[in-house]
């Protein structure tokens, strides 16, 4: 779940970079998948989803987004759950 102290100030101002997406109107089943969903059917999904983020003009603000708050479902910013998982695990270089 996802730790609503991490989400941003309930403000139009800070979602409306939403509605530049290229995902606004599709169907939220090409970015999250269905409970039990494995393997090659997953991994094809997902890169779908991805293909969408790259033409979008505001990925980089929805990864950002999906990092800050640790949106713990779905491919936000072209990232799926698993590479942001990976990205918040790694150590901080100094």
């Amino acid at each position: 779940m996802v730790n609503v102290k991490r989400l941003p100030l309930p403000l139009i101002e800070t979602y409306e970079w939403q509605y530049e997406g290229a995902c606004m109107g599709a169907d939220s089943e090409v970015f999250f998948s269905p409970e039990a969903e494995r393997g090659a059917k997953r991994a094809r999904r997902e890169e779908n989803a991805k293909k969408v983020c790259f033409t979008c003009p505001v990925i980089d603000r929805c990864r950002q987004h999906a990092l800050t708050v640790q949106e713990p479902y779905g491919v936000w910013g072209g990232m799926t759950e698993s590479e942001r998982a990976a990205l918040v695990r790694q150590p901080i270089a100094s």
